[in-house]
């Protein structure tokens, strides 16, 4: 029973043990460079939206203070309707309540467009490449 502690294969089956064990090594570089690659490109985009966290910041401060003041504007519109009294502050809250509601919008506006595209483009290129790459070499094969 000497062959029965022999741990070398046949031929075709050490090839073929290769053959697997190169695969496995190279699908896991693969995935490894792919996961690299996209860990890099979210680290980028998550910089981009720190950048616009500020506007974000500043459009819920001047919403939330145009509110307030709408709020207090319309409290105005009624006590004057119910008092009689000229309503010239409720004029100044008005205009002061449009100017804060316009620079929340417009920094709210530049807020939203710095957080667009953080979808990870570069990725989803090369896994389609690669996509591409291996239907292209099946069908050669077939």
């Amino acid at each position: 029973m000497a062959g029965a502690n022999n741990t070398e294969l046949p031929n075709s089956q050490h090839t073929f043990a290769l053959l697997l064990s190169e695969l496995k090594n190279e699908s896991v570089e693969f995935v490894r460079t792919r996961v690299q690659l996209f860990v890099s490109e979210l680290r980028d985009k998550a910089g981009k939206s720190r950048k616009s966290a500020p506007f974000a910041a500043v459009a819920l401060f001047f919403g939330g203070v145009a509110f307030l003041l709408f709020t207090l504007a319309a409290v105005g519109l009624v006590a004057i309707a119910f008092w009689g009294s000229p309503f010239t502050f409720c004029w100044g809250f008005l205009i002061i309540g449009v100017l804060y509601l316009l620079l929340g919008a417009i920094n709210s506006i530049i807020g939203y467009y710095a957080l667009t595209g953080l979808a990870p483009e570069k990725t989803i290129k090369v896994l389609r490449d690669d996509t591409s790459w291996v239907r292209a070499e099946l069908s050669r094969q077939s």
